[in-house]
Order: structure tokens, then sequence, then C-alpha cells
């Protein structure tokens, strides 16, 4: 899973922070989300194709854009933000 790599590679770095960069951490906030869930889920409701998934920039919810067929209309849009 990326994001549990992504998780070790900063605890690696952090780790490796000197006494003097220490206050770093204080500041530092990880979000380790995974939109899949959501976009399998959107997916799923609107019958729809994925175009994209990514996380919100406040890493609450996760923004999935699909493209829904017409019933004889063209290919519309539609984008959904869902909580992670």
């Amino acid at each position: 899973m990326a994001s549990r790599k992504m998780i070790a590679i900063v605890a690696a770095g952090l780790m490796s922070l000197s006494a003097s960069q220490t206050f770093a951490r204080d500041y530092l906030l990880l979000v380790a989300g995974d939109c899949g869930d959501a976009a399998t889920r959107v997916v799923r409701e609107t019958g729809g194709q994925l175009l994209s998934a990514q996380p919100s920039k406040d890493g609450a919810t996760c923004i999935v854009t699909v493209l829904v067929q017409g019933s004889g209309e063209r290919p519309r849009k539609v984008t959904v933000r869902v909580p992670m």
C-alpha cells in the first residue's frame, strides 16, 4: 500500500533530524488517506467511468470525478466530494 510506504519514509526522515531540527516535528501533520475506496463507491453508485480521485487539501475528503453516460445524450462529467 503506497500510504504505508510514505509514512515509513517520513518517519525515517524524522528520526534522522538533528537536535536543532527537532522543532520541525511539532509542525508536521501527517495525513495518511487513500481515495481508492471512495472512488470505487462513486463509480459503483453512478455507473460511470473513473476520471480522477484525489484527496482534498484539508485531507478530510476525496474529490472523485467520473464520466457518466446519459441515455442518448453526451456523457457528463460529475465531481463528488466523499469523506475519507
